[in-house]
């Protein structure tokens, strides 16, 4: 498992509604939490589908030597 932060930008409320399943809502559009790989795939595949014409970028912590990999 590992740190995922979400960030949203202009999403519909279904997507923000569905990210608050898996995820803490930390301050309006971020959303944090610790979850499987499984999981943070799942989100994503939500977030491509639900997303309209938001934006948003997904990282979570690796072993690289950045430490944390991320998507948009």
């Amino acid at each position: 498992m590992s740190m995922v932060v979400v960030v949203t930008e202009n999403v519909p409320p279904r997507l923000r509604g569905r990210l608050a399943v898996w995820l803490l809502e930390v301050r309006a559009g971020v959303y944090v939490g610790d979850t499987s790989k499984r999981i943070r795939e799942m989100i994503w595949q939500q977030i491509t589908q639900l997303g309209g014409v938001g934006n948003v970028v997904m990282a979570w912590a690796t072993n690289t030597e950045s430490g944390f990999e991320f998507q948009t």
